[in-house]
């Protein structure tokens, strides 16, 4: 099952969706409306985010990409809700930059509340997946192990969704094809199977440092294969079996309106 959060008719909807397209709400309406209906406006797919966690090189294909060595532990740096959008939905490239670029993502959504948690019961907190764009400014990175804020921490700079697929459904998430294109071209083609460190090495890792609650998120980075985006460019980050996730790049004065 996957599960999602829409604006449809003026209503902002949780929804379930079968494997046959079939949108219910949690009311258990049935909407007669198609996926890709542009009635559907698309919200992130996590009602009450907690704490986003971002997981920085964690394919070794992309660290050699931007002269790194691999991670010899996980690096992880934090984000905020200012940041999410949902599918569909347009995010900004700020002024004045030379290098914006997209990062394609599986995101493991929590589903409760574990500390200590073993390598062998992660999973058991895991309520689905979902797909994120993490995007990063590349003019201001100071330090790829902990990116500052005007890297990382925009508001509308990381698209998710636009749904989250039932952990049971994903049998393996460390064998998934994932892909980005830029305006139709494939500019991104890898699989979570490269991982230096996986879904649940990166729970039990997380959790003995921190209580995990429901509504947390791990974006577990991204491989090689990334490219400048503009405004006017249209980027889809699709992994295998979990969805599709489309945004659309603007300009800040475009997206801040009167507020710029």
């Amino acid at each position: 099952m996957r599960h999602a959060r829409i604006i449809f008719d003026g209503r902002e909807l949780d929804i379930d969706i079968d494997a046959n397209d079939r949108i219910t709400t949690s009311e258990g309406e049935t909407l007669d409306v198609a996926l890709d209906s542009d009635q559907i406006t698309w919200l992130p797919p996590v009602k009450e985010p907690g704490t986003i966690f971002a997981l920085g090189i964690n394919y070794a294909d992309h660290a050699t990409e931007l002269a790194f060595e691999p991670p010899k532990e996980p690096l992880v740096f934090i984000k905020h809700a200012n940041t999410l959008t949902g599918h569909k939905q347009v995010s900004y490239r700020p002024d004045g930059i030379e290098y914006q670029h997209y990062e394609c993502e599986l995101v493991a959504v929590i589903g409760k509340s574990g500390k200590n948690i073993k390598r062998e019961d992660a999973l058991d907190y895991v309520a689905g997946y979902t797909v994120c764009n993490d995007f990063a400014i590349r003019d201001y990175l100071e330090n790829y192990y902990r990116p500052n804020l005007r890297v990382k921490s925009r508001d509308s700079l990381l698209p998710m969704g636009p749904w989250i697929v039932d952990t049971a459904d994903i049998p393996n998430a460390n064998a998934l094809k994932l892909t980005t294109t830029v305006n139709g071209k494939l500019t991104q083609d890898g699989s979570t199977k490269d991982m230096i460190f996986d879904v649940p090495f990166i729970i039990e890792y997380l959790s003995k440092i921190m209580t995990l609650n429901p509504g947390d998120m791990i974006c577990t980075g991204t491989p090689h294969g990334i490219v400048d985006c503009q405004p006017g460019d249209t980027i889809v980050c699709t992994i295998e079996d979990v969805c599709s996730l489309e945004t659309r790049m603007v300009s800040e004065q475009k997206f801040y309106g009167d507020k710029y």
